[in-house]
């Protein structure tokens, strides 16, 4: 079956523009400082982060010296990563651009990297080609991606139980399967590590973990919205059991270590 690939694209860009996607994003500041860390991002080199969000990895590497371009399609996003540079002295340069096709040339930057981003994206197959393309031969790429039995993999099941997706459409979690990661990066490229890695959530409490994502996730937003006010109850309860399934607390506050797959690769 034929998907609509710009037709999701432009839905997912109004999605991501809802709520604050800023609050959500700074719970994964973590797995920017890794990601950039295993890239050892040097000095003077000249970093895409693409589908950036809020700029948790383009403020890493911008720290290190790099010459980074911070991109996303979702304007807002560009401009929060913006304001949380000049709030840090740190120079960067942000501008819109979509994963699925990036406006650069072939091998122009030194690094390209996507942390908890271009996995979202509906044309897999694009972005792993473009991910490549845009990447100098020697250079190194790097992704960070939810895993498929992680938490938020269990939440967006959870979620298209009540709201299913667009027909066809690969979910996002199998960018966090290595042999998927693979061969959506291709024979263009070595992948050099795969490793396991989690992001620890940490809340109140699995209300207050639901109220934070219907507030400010714009996905989780649209998805109550979708579900109406009957489903919205069944949705809401489905969301607090699967909160609890990965609780490890034990003091009665929520802490879930939500799993994701750090990948670095070398183009050849």
């Amino acid at each position: 079956m034929t998907v609509d690939y710009a037709a999701v694209t432009a839905r997912q860009q109004v999605v991501w523009g809802l709520g604050d996607y800023g609050r959500v994003g700074s719970l994964l500041t973590w797995i920017g400082e890794s990601l950039v860390r295993s890239l050892d991002v040097h000095s003077g080199e000249r970093v895409l982060d693409v589908a950036a969000g809020n700029g948790n990895a383009s403020l890493c590497a911008a720290r290190r010296f790099a010459q980074v371009l911070s991109t996303d399609y979702v304007p807002e996003l560009l401009q929060e990563t913006q304001r949380r540079a000049d709030a840090d002295g740190l120079a960067l340069r942000t501008e819109v651009a979509d994963a699925q096709h990036l406006p650069y040339d072939d091998g122009a930057f030194d690094v390209v990297m996507s942390t908890i981003g271009a996995m979202f994206a509906p044309d897999q197959e694009a972005v792993g080609r473009e991910l490549v393309r845009v990447c100098r031969p020697g250079g190194r790429i790097g992704m960070a991606n939810w895993a498929p039995d992680s938490m938020i993999g269990d939440m967006f099941r959870a979620v298209g139980r009540h709201v299913p997706g667009p027909v066809g459409l690969v979910p996002a979690v199998s960018w966090g399967d290595e042999a998927r990661v693979r061969a959506l990066l291709g024979d263009g490229c070595t992948v050099q590590s795969l490793t396991r890695q989690t992001c620890a959530f940490r809340f109140p409490s699995t209300d207050a973990c639901l109220a934070y994502f219907r507030t400010w996730y714009g996905p989780t937003m649209a998805a109550f919205t979708a579900a109406g006010d009957e489903g919205s109850v069944a949705l809401a309860a489905e969301l607090l059991a699967v909160f609890a399934a990965h609780d490890v607390a034990t003091d009665g506050s929520l802490a879930m270590d939500v799993a994701y797959l750090e990948v670095v690769a070398t183009k050849r």
